[in-house]
């Protein structure tokens, strides 16, 4: 277990990370005896020192839900990361020059809690929780190398929930639906990256069931002493590989039946 002091040391390095969009080293090769509670407990003190500096919790994200990203880091779970109030783009909105390092966007479908989740939740409670679903991109930054330059050696999942599971900004589409409207497990996007088709996927990749990893949220942060409120938006987990967003990019994922989403990168 990281001391009090290490966390807390971990947490400010991120922030101003962040501020000055410079990356710095792994974590995992500072603290190489870390746990994934040592990465939450780093993510929960940044959350409190964002808090304290005026920003607002406007929900959650769930990463890391589908096979192949998990076997392409070795684990068997999914993470979990904070969305706040400065996260929000509109869909057909445009990234300011500089806002992100390095940005890459994923398709997923959000929920919109009209009730909070805590503990030991069932599919049908999340079901009957949820106000309305709603496609979305939710936009990857990353404020440490995601390599580093002398070893060779790759971060790991203790870097990324450190990192806040690399979160930096949502996109919410248009169209709200019901959660009981389609089987989700079918609702899938087709990824355009400059009017060209880079990804395609459906909601099945995320756990079987996007429904599936609210409750694995729910458990978790339950375990954290934390819980979904009713108003926050709760990312469900991507169904395509991360698609890379430098300067000039626009994104523009199709729904069909829940419309279109998109982004652009100045």
């Amino acid at each position: 277990m990281l001391t009090e002091a290490e966390i807390s040391r971990a947490a400010t390095d991120l922030l101003r990370a962040e501020e000055a969009r410079e990356q710095m080293g792994l974590l995992s090769l500072r603290h190489p005896q870390s746990t994934l509670d040592d990465a939450y407990a780093i993510q929960t003190a940044l959350m409190k020192q964002k808090l304290a500096s005026g920003r607002k919790i406007i929900g959650w994200k769930i990463g890391l839900t589908s096979k192949v990203m998990q076997d392409a880091l070795g684990i068997d779970t999914p993470d979990s990361g904070v969305l706040y109030d400065n996260m929000l783009f509109e869909t057909g909105g445009v990234v300011p020059k500089g806002r992100f390092i390095q940005p890459r966007v994923e398709a997923e479908i959000a929920f919109v809690m009209k009730a909070p989740l805590t503990g030991n939740v069932t599919r049908e409670e999340v079901l009957a929780a949820t106000d309305y679903v709603v496609a979305s991109l939710e936009i990857l930054d990353t404020r440490i190398l995601r390599q580093d330059p002398e070893t060779g050696v790759r971060r790991i999942i203790f870097d990324t929930v450190s990192d806040n599971a690399a979160n930096a900004g949502i996109v919410l589409g248009a169209k709200h639906l019901s959660p009981y409207a389609l089987d989700l497990r079918w609702v899938g996007a087709v990824v355009k990256k400059n009017d060209e088709v880079v990804a395609t996927g459906l909601g099945a990749a995320v756990l079987d069931d996007p429904v599936m990893g609210l409750v694995w949220l729910a458990r978790r942060m339950a375990k954290y002493g934390q819980q979904i409120e009713a108003g926050q938006v709760v990312l469900s987990g991507s169904f395509v590989a991360p698609i890379e967003c430098p300067s000039g990019t626009r994104i523009e994922a199709d729904f069909n039946t829940f419309g279109t989403v998109d982004i652009a990168f100045k």
